[in-house]
C-alpha cells in the first residue's frame, strides 16, 4: 500500500478540475476522486489500463444497445455511466501519480470517440430491429456527426484564441520593455485558470462598478530597483476579450458566477451532457428517439452560443491590438 497518497481533500484538490461539466461535477466525480484515491494507495493500475477498461465497458454498453429491448436498454445505460467514470478517473489517475503521457492523452481521445461512435450506431440500431422506424438510422448518423463537430469547433477555437493570447503577449511584452506608462495586461490565461477571479470581476461588471486593475507582473531581470529592493509592481488594465458578451448579455453574468463557485462551466450541455442525454436518459427511461434529438438540439443550441461568444471576442481582440498600436505614438515621443 502506497502511503505518499493524501487525504482525499488534497485528491479532490490535485486531480479535479477547476470548473468542469456539471453531469460531472454532480454526478461523476464524488465517486471517481474517492475511487481514484483507493486506486492509487491500494493497487498498481496505471491510467492507460483504465483507459482500455473504460473502453471495454464502453463496447459491453454498445452491446447491450443493440438488443434493443427495454431491460437490455437500462442494463447498457447503467454501464455507459460506469464507463464514463472510468473515463474521468484515467486522467485523475495520471495527475495524482504524474502516469500521464502524451500516448495515454491520445489512447483516451481516440477510444472515446470509438465509444461514441460505436454505442451511437448499435443504440439506433437495436431501436430500428425494435420498431421498424427508419428514423433511427438518421439518428445514428446524426449522433455521430454531432460527436465530431464538436470535437472540431472545439479545437479550431482553441486555435484561434491561442493565436490571439499569443499576439497580444508579444504586444504586452514590447509595451512593458519601451516602458510605456499605459501598458496594457491581457488576462484572458490568468482568468481561465482562476475562477474566483473571473467570479469577482462578472459580480463587479453586474454591479455596474469598474473592473479593479490588477499586479502586472514583471519580466525577467525587471523584478529589483536601483537599491536591490524588489521594485513596485505597476498596475495595468484588465482586458477582457469577452467584453462585448458581457455587456450584452448582463444577467449571464450572475448565472455565471453562480456556477463556477461550484465548479460547473457555463456551458451547461457540451459534449458529456450530450452523450448522457443519448446514452443514459434515453436508454433508462426507454425514450431514445425524443431524448436523442432534444440532446442534440441543446447541444447545437450552446455550439452556437460559442461560435457568437467567439464572434464577439474577435472584436475585442480587434479594439486590443488597435489600442497597442494608438500607444505607439507617445511612447516614440
Amino acid at each position: 500500500m502506497r502511503r505518499d497518497i493524501p487525504p482525499l481533500a488534497e485528491v479532490r484538490r490535485i486531480t479535479e478540475k477547476k470548473r468542469d461539466a456539471w453531469w460531472t461535477v454532480l454526478l461523476v466525480d464524488p465517486v471517481a476522486t474517492p475511487l481514484v484515491r483507493f486506486t492509487a494507495m491500494r493497487t498498481r493500475v496505471t491510467p492507460n489500463q483504465i483507459t482500455w477498461g473504460a473502453f471495454i465497458l464502453g463496447l459491453g454498453s454498445a452491446a447491450c444497445f443493440a438488443l434493443g429491448d427495454w431491460k437490455w436498454l437500462a442494463l447498457g445505460a447503467v454501464i455507459y455511466h460506469l464507463s464514463f467514470i472510468f473515463d474521468c478517473m484515467d486522467g485523475k489517475l495520471a495527475r495524482l501519480t504524474g502516469q500521464g503521457s502524451v500516448f495515454g492523452a491520445w489512447l483516451d481521445f481516440v477510444f472515446d470517440r470509438i465509444r461514441v461512435m460505436v454505442c451511437g450506431v448499435a443504440l439506433m440500431a437495436g431501436q430500428y430491429d425494435r420498431t421498424g422506424d427508419t428514423f433511427y438510422i438518421w439518428l445514428a448518423l446524426g449522433v455521430v456527426a454531432l460527436d465530431t463537430l464538436r470535437y472540431i469547433n472545439s479545437l479550431e477555437i482553441f486555435k484561434i484564441r491561442h493565436t490571439m493570447r499569443k499576439q497580444i503577449k508579444t504586444r504586452m511584452r514590447a509595451a512593458r520593455r519601451a516602458q510605456n506608462e499605459a501598458e496594457l495586461a491581457f488576462m484572458e490565461d490568468l482568468l481561465r485558470e482562476n475562477p474566483s477571479a473571473d467570479i469577482e470581476q462578472d459580480l463587479q461588471r453586474a454591479a455596474g462598478e469598474a473592473v479593479d486593475y490588477v499586479p502586472l507582473p514583471p519580466e525577467e531581470g525587471e523584478a529589483a530597483g536601483a537599491d536591490g529592493e524588489a521594485a513596485p509592481v505597476r498596475k495595468a488594465q484588465v482586458i477582457d476579450l469577452h467584453q462585448e458578451f458581457r455587456r450584452k448579455f448582463p444577467a449571464y453574468l450572475r448565472a455565471r458566477s453562480f456556477l463556477l463557485r461550484h465548479r460547473i462551466r457555463a456551458h451547461l450541455v457540451s459534449g458529456i451532457e450530450f452523450q448522457m442525454g443519448v446514452f443514459m436518459i434515453g436508454p433508462l427511461f426507454d425514450v431514445v428517439m425524443p431524448a436523442t434529438i432534444v440532446s442534440g438540439a441543446l447541444l447545437l443550441v450552446f455550439e452556437l452560443a460559442i461560435i457568437y461568444k467567439l464572434l464577439l471576442s474577435t472584436r475585442d481582440f480587434t479594439r486590443t491590438i488597435d489600442s497597442f498600436e494608438e500607444q505607439k505614438v507617445p511612447a516614440a515621443v
